[in-house]
């Protein structure tokens, strides 16, 4: 992954297309058996996702502009917890999810002015698989299938 996004004059035109309300998912690659999945993260000024989960490993690299990420804990009642600091992506650094060492996080647009994109592989087709996003407020989580918005 690091070699990959350490240059930037690969990633087409239709795979790097911001929306004026909400981030993107442009699916790469998915493995025929759905074993793995490559996307593209397209995040216009501003945004953000949700507090949310992958239930795969996932790495994570910076193309472009850069993200700003805030990993959580989870207790029993989906009371969620900051673990560590937010940290900041930017062009070609890596980062790591997984039920392992860490799934469940926010992410946000650095910037308030430009598009960032990052590139993600997972193990897994991430497109498809059932998921969560936590609402924070109330202690709850509810089940989402991200889908991609070129497929």
């Amino acid at each position: 992954m690091k070699r990959l996004v350490s240059v930037d004059d690969w990633l087409s035109d239709a795979h790097a297309k911001p929306h004026p309300t909400y981030y993107q998912q442009y699916l790469l690659y998915a493995d025929p058996h759905d074993r793995f999945s490559v996307v593209s993260f397209v995040w216009g000024p501003g945004q953000s996702t949700p507090v949310h989960d992958h239930l795969v490993w996932g790495v994570i690299g910076m193309l472009r502009g850069a993200e700003v990420v805030e990993h959580f804990d989870a207790d029993a009642r989906f009371q969620l917890n900051p673990r560590g600091e937010a940290s900041v992506l930017t062009p070609g650094k890596v980062g790591f999810v997984s039920p392992t060492i860490g799934d469940i996080h926010r992410v946000r647009n650095a910037y308030d002015d430009r598009a960032s994109i990052s590139i993600h592989a997972y193990g897994g087709n991430i497109g498809k698989i059932d998921r969560h996003v936590y609402s924070p407020e109330v202690g709850t989580r509810k089940s989402f299938v991200s889908g991609y918005a070129n497929a």
